[in-house]
């Protein structure tokens, strides 16, 4: 029976208050980092697939897209390959282009396997550089 994790989606700019915040179903009750990031980015570009609106809402940037308020906007609507968008993801979280905390807890390894269950709560904190001068 899938379990209903509570996805926040934050970033530096906005600690404490997070910029989106939904439920994804999760079919195990343990998995790893890399599996979870797997099925959040298939469960994002499917439903933007399915939709095709203005702009995706998602973790990482796809290619030919520009950063827009909520988002980002495809130069052209077409279909997202989500195994494409999940390796840009994980390279992005072994780049330290974001944190993954499971239940306030910091991710190391993408071969970190989680335990989950319908209280966990999964925050993606994208981290925003700092500008200067």
């Amino acid at each position: 029976m899938p379990t209903t994790l509570t996805i926040r989606d934050e970033s530096t700019a906005t600690l404490g208050r997070p910029d989106l915040v939904w439920t994804l179903a999760c079919p195990l009750e343990h998995l790893t980092a890399r599996e979870l990031i797997q099925l959040r980015i298939q469960h994002e570009v499917e439903a933007y697939n399915h939709r095709q609106p203005e702009v995706f809402q998602g973790l990482v940037q796809p290619s030919d897209a520009e950063r827009a308020l909520n988002g980002f906007r495809l130069r052209e609507r077409r279909r997202l390959d989500w195994r494409r968008q999940a390796e840009r993801a994980l390279a992005a979280f072994e780049s330290n282009g974001f944190i993954l905390l499971v239940d306030d807890r910091q991710v190391d390894s993408l071969d970190q396997v989680l335990a989950v269950g319908p209280q966990t709560t999964i925050t993606f904190l994208k981290l925003v550089p700092l500008v200067g001068g």
